[in-house]
């Protein structure tokens, strides 16, 4: 074999290992589990997500609030809502059996729930009132600490009634999850 053909076949070989090195790279930091910086999931948020708040028939004084993803990339919602009714300087607590064995993921135009207890059933609850306004705020990856901006649904014209009893499910990654509790 010649001098020139064996460079030839050399540089060939290289090109192609070196083609073969950066595709099965590029398939493994790409692929469905990668966590590139470029690509990373992120929280999701009011500026990323629409959030939907409606009165349910069933179960009688609940809510279901739904946040679609409107962003670009898949954003987690971690934990639970953060809602705040009116003036609230509290939010209410989660409903501990409610929490999901996993991380609620929503790639793009995807949906996930959250069920908010309003008030008693049973008119034991105290403190109740009307309110005409929410606010929905979303926990970071920790849990404890409000990330971006809140989403602001809104309540019927007529408000929604809550009382002393009020709580939230966990974000589910379906309405039937959310909405028994």
């Amino acid at each position: 074999m010649s001098t020139a053909r064996k460079s030839r076949t050399r540089l060939l070989t290289a090109a192609a290992t070196g083609a073969l090195a950066v595709l099965s790279l590029t398939a493994f930091t790409n692929g469905p589990d990668a966590r590139s910086e470029g690509s990373k999931a992120v929280t999701c948020q009011g500026s990323n997500t629409k959030t939907v708040a409606a009165p349910l028939n069933r179960p009688v004084n609940h809510m279901l609030l739904t946040v679609t993803n409107t962003g670009s990339r898949t954003c987690y919602l971690y934990t639970y809502p953060a809602v705040r009714f009116g003036e609230a300087q509290s939010v209410p607590p989660a409903i501990e059996e409610s929490r999901p064995q996993a991380v609620v993921t929503l790639k793009p135009g995807e949906s996930g729930y959250a069920s908010v207890n309003l008030s008693a059933t049973d008119g034991s609850g105290s403190h109740g009132r009307t309110e005409k306004s929410l606010a929905v705020y979303f926990h970071g990856p920790s849990g404890n600490e409000s990330v971006g901006t809140a989403a602001h649904p809104a309540l019927p014209a007529k408000g929604v009634y809550i009382d002393d009893s009020l709580k939230v499910t966990y974000w589910q990654q379906s309405l039937d999850d959310a909405i028994q509790w």
